[in-house]
Parts: C-alpha cells; sequence; structure tokens
C-alpha cells in the first residue's frame, strides 16, 4: 500500500493532516520524507511551476533517446526466456 500524507514537524512529532486506516494500528511503516514545496520557497530555494517541470522532462527523454537500442520490427519479449538466463 502506497499512499501519501502532507504532516507537520512539531517537537520530535509528525502531525498527520488525516488520520491513517484502522488496519495500519500496529504496523511498522516506512517512510520518505520530501519537503512540501510551500517550506521550499521559506528556505530561498526556487518552486519550480508546472511548465518548467514539463520543459525538463521532455529535454530529459531527448536526451535518453541516444541510449535507446534499436530493435527489430518483430522482436517480441519473452519473461520465460529472460528469467533462464
Amino acid at each position: 500500500m502506497s499512499k501519501v500524507i502532507q504532516a507537520t514537524y512539531h517537537d520530535g512529532n509528525l502531525v498527520l493532516d488525516e488520520k491513517l486506516d484502522a488496519a495500519l494500528e500496529g504496523k511498522k511503516l516506512t517512510l520518505i520524507l520530501v519537503e512540501s514545496s510551500e517550506a521550499s520557497a521559506q528556505t530561498d530555494q526556487p518552486v519550480i511551476d508546472d511548465a518548467e517541470r514539463k520543459r525538463r522532462f521532455l529535454e530529459f527523454l531527448e536526451k535518453s533517446k541516444q541510449y535507446s537500442a534499436k530493435l527489430p520490427p518483430d522482436y517480441k519479449f519473452d519473461r520465460e526466456e529472460a528469467h533462464e538466463r
């Protein structure tokens, strides 16, 4: 299960903006902390708008094309054959 939830760090604790499902009670969870863009703006880091993010992504795709391999038109991936190796 994966879920994105906002939280605020206060006095050594994360205070979630919403409650978690009761089924998670007592389970150990792995957290990945990402500072929100609002907080980034407060630390003098530039906030990237959607147009700039899209431009950077498309630029990345263009650069990554040089690492692509050309496959024959009749190529068909066979998972079983790949796992045999």
